[in-house]
């Protein structure tokens, strides 16, 4: 009877030694599996802003009423279309770095950065244009979050306004 007894405790304490183990092996894993993940994300963007500034290109060198429609899916972060200052930001909090804090790198035309925001950190990407950049013929701020279903992104060569900059329109639905 002792002997069943002590299998019986020896099974459970086995058991807690390999979840235990598990959950050790876990936490190390998840958060480094979700910087892989990050780092995916902010491949693919840095390409999808890429695209974005390829199709801008392409309308100012067709002329004054040259459209072009795009689809971008956003997975994790933020795509801003900067009226104010004529420049699209891709951001993303993330524990990822994707470059040292505060200093900028260069890809091709995009900046990046990467801000350190306390326990994460925020990465950005950046490309301005001399361009005037509109949405929906106003001088404002498009913020496109993170969604399953891919944006559609009507991008327009407007003509010139009053200053002689190149208007490119966006409409994003």
């Amino acid at each position: 009877m002792k002997k069943r007894g002590q299998i019986w405790v020896e099974t459970v304490i086995y058991s807690l030694i390999a979840l235990t183990m598990m959950g050790a092996v876990l936490a190390f894993a998840i958060p480094r599996i979700e910087e892989i993940q990050d780092k995916s994300v902010i491949d693919q963007s840095i390409n999808a802003v890429k695209d974005i500034n390829n199709v801008i290109l392409s309308v100012v060198q067709g002329g004054a009423g040259n459209k072009r429609i795009i689809e971008t899916n956003i997975k994790k972060g933020s795509l801003i279309i900067d009226g104010k200052y004529n420049k699209i930001i891709f951001e993303m909090e993330t524990n990822y770095v994707y470059s040292e804090p505060g200093q900028t790198v260069n890809i091709g035309n995009i900046e990046a950065m990467t801000e350190d925001i306390g326990a994460t950190n925020m990465v950005l990407l950046i490309s301005k244009y001399n361009y005037n950049i509109t949405n929906n013929r106003k001088e404002e701020n498009r913020t496109i979050e993170d969604s399953t279903t891919p944006y559609t992104v009507s991008i327009e060569n407007k003509g010139e306004d009053s200053n002689g900059k190149i208007v490119v329109d966006f409409i994003v639905n």
